[in-house]
C-alpha cells in the first residue's frame, strides 16, 4: 500500500544522505541515478528502422560531405578550413552551424577519419547489416545529443532541457503541442536556475521561436516530426534511440512486449517478480488492465498481511497506482497488525477518512521500508561513501528498539555493518541490543 510517510525512495534518499548506500562515481549525484518509468513502446521491426536510416536527413548530408570531402587537409582542432567549411556548406546547401554538427558525425561514425593533418574515408563501410545500421544511427543520436553541451540548437534554455524535452515526448506518442513544450521547459528553468522576474521574462519572450527553430534541427536530425494534429512526436528512428538512451541512463523504458508477459501473472507471481527484479514498475499498468481495483486489491493486501516486508514494498509499489475504487478492501487492512500503518497512509493520501499515525507508527514503516530494502535490494555491503552528519537516522535509530518489528534487529545489525559514519555505527549496535533485550523479553513474557 502507499506510504506517504517513510516509502522506499525518501529512505532511499535518508540512508544515501548519509553514507549507507554502495558508492557511486563522484561526478555522479543522486538525481541523475533516479530511475524513471516510462510507458512501453511498440518499437518499428528493426529492419524497417535500419532502411530508414540513411533518408534522415543529418545522415544522407553526413555521407554526401565524405563524397565531396575526398582527401582534405584540415586544421589541427580536425575541422575544414574556413574556406573549406563555406564551400561544403554550399554544396550541401545547408548553414554553417549545421555544418559542423554534420562533420562531427561524420568523422565520429567512421564516415571520415583524420590521419595526419589529413580527413579521407574512413573504415565504416556502406554496406551494413540491419544490427549494424542500428548501431551507427545510435551513434549519430549520441553526437547530436552530445553537443547540447555545446550549443547543438542554439538556444542555451533548450539545450540545457534537451534530454528531459525528448523524455517528455518520448511519454506522449501523441505527440505534444508546442505551447505545452514551451511552458514545461520554462517551469524546469525556473526551478533548476532560479532566474530573476526580468530574466524569466526575457526568456518566456525568446523561446518560442528559439523552440521551433529547435524543433527543426531535431527534424533534420531524424528524431522528430509534426503529426497531422500539429503536435510533435518523436519518429520512429526517434522513439528507437530515445529508449536507447534512457536504458542506457538507468531508466525503466519497457517495449510492449516486455510487459505483456507479466499482464496474466497472479498477484503473488508478479509481487516475487517485482522482489526479484525480473519485473520493474513498468509491468504494473499494464496488469492492473487486466482486473478491477477492488480484486486486485484484495489479493494483493492478503500477500502484504502475511508476507515480508520486501512483499510489503512491492504490493505498495502497486497500490499506488489505485485510486479511492479500492477503498474497501484497503479498509479491511486497517485490522491486520502489517497492513494498518500503510492502508491508513493509502487512505489519507486519496482524502479519504482514515485513521490517524502515531509517531510510532511512522518509525515501524521506517523500518519495514529498510527491511523492504534489504529483500529489494540486497544488504548493503562494502566500504562506502564519506558519511554526511547522521542526527536524522541516528534518532530513527534510536526510536527503532521499541517498535515491535520483527525485522528491527535485522535492520539495526545491517546499519552497523554497512555505515561509514562512527555515530552511526555506535547507535545501530546500541540500538540492536536493546532490541534483542526486548525481544527476548517479549519471548519470554518478562517486563
Amino acid at each position: 500500500m502507499a506510504n506517504n510517510v517513510f516509502d522506499l525512495a525518501e529512505l532511499r534518499k535518508l540512508i544515501d544522505e548519509q553514507a549507507a548506500v554502495p558508492p557511486r562515481p563522484p561526478e555522479e549525484t543522486p538525481e541523475e541515478r533516479e530511475a524513471l518509468t516510462f510507458p512501453p513502446v511498440l518499437p518499428a521491426p528493426d529492419a524497417e528502422l535500419a532502411a530508414a536510416v540513411p533518408t534522415v536527413p543529418l545522415v544522407a548530408d553526413a555521407i554526401r560531405l565524405t563524397t565531396w570531402t575526398g582527401t582534405r587537409k584540415v586544421g589541427a582542432d580536425g575541422h575544414l578550413s574556413a574556406a573549406d567549411a563555406a564551400a561544403a556548406a554550399a554544396h550541401l546547401g545547408v548553414p554553417l552551424t549545421r555544418l559542423r554538427l554534420i562533420w562531427v558525425v561524420a568523422v565520429n561514425t567512421g564516415l571520415l577519419q583524420i590521419l595526419g593533418g589529413q580527413a579521407t574515408r574512413g573504415p565504416l563501410s556502406m554496406q551494413l547489416t540491419v544490427e549494424a545500421t542500428l548501431e551507427f544511427w545510435d551513434g549519430v543520436v549520441m553526437d547530436v545529443l552530445d553537443r547540447a553541451d555545446d550549443g547543438l540548437t542554439g538556444s542555451a534554455v533548450v539545450d540545457g532541457h534537451l534530454a528531459e524535452m525528448l523524455a517528455t515526448i518520448y511519454s506522449v506518442r501523441s505527440g505534444v503541442a508546442t505551447a505545452n513544450l514551451a511552458r514545461g521547459i520554462l517551469q524546469s528553468h525556473e526551478v533548476a536556475c532560479a532566474p530573476g522576474p526580468a530574466e524569466m521574462r526575457k526568456i518566456a519572450a525568446a523561446l518560442p521561436a528559439e523552440l521551433l527553430e529547435a524543433l527543426s534541427l531535431l527534424a533534420y536530425c531524424g528524431l522528430v516530426e509534426q503529426t497531422p494534429a500539429g503536435r510533435t512526436a518523436l519518429t520512429p528512428l526517434g522513439v528507437w534511440a530515445i529508449r536507447r538512451d534512457l536504458l542506457r541512463e538507468g531508466h525503466d523504458a519497457p517495449t510492449t512486449a516486455e510487459v505483456e508477459v507479466f499482464a496474466d501473472l497472479s498477484a503473488a507471481e508478479l509481487v516475487e517478480a517485482l522482489v526479484k527484479g525480473s519485473a520493474t514498475q513498468s509491468a504494473v499498468a499494464g496488469w492492473l488492465e487486466r482486473r478491477s481495483p477492488e480484486s486486485a486489491a484484495r489479493d494483493l493486501i492478503e500477500i502484504a498481511a502475511s508476507g515480508t516486508a520486501g512483499q510489503r514494498g512491492a504490493v505498495g509499489a502497486i497500490m499506488e497506482e489505485l485510486g479511492p475504487e479500492a477503498e474497501a478492501p484497503v479498509r479491511q487492512a486497517l485490522d491486520h497488525p502489517l497492513t494498518r500503518r500503510y492502508a491508513a497512509s493509502w487512505l489519507h493520501i486519496r482524502d479519504l477518512p482514515a485513521p490517524a499515525l502515531s509517531p510510532e507508527d511512522h518509525t515501524w514503516i521506517a523500518v519495514d521500508s529498510l527491511a523492504a530494502l534489504m529483500h529489494l535490494s540486497g544488504p548493503a555491503a562494502g566500504r562506502l561513501d564519506p558519511p554526511e552528519p547522521g542526527e536524522d537516522l541516528i534518532k530513527l535509530i534510536g526510536e527503532m528498539p521499541a517498535v515491535g518489528h520483527p525485522d528491527t534487529v535485522a535492520v539495526l545489525d545491517m546499519l552497523a555493518a554497512a555505515h561509514d559514519d562512527p555515530a552511526v555505527v555506535k547507535a545501530a549496535r546500541k540500538a540492536a541490543l536493546k532490541a534483542r533485550t526486548l525481544e527476548h523479553a517479549r519471548t519470554h513474557g518478562l517486563r
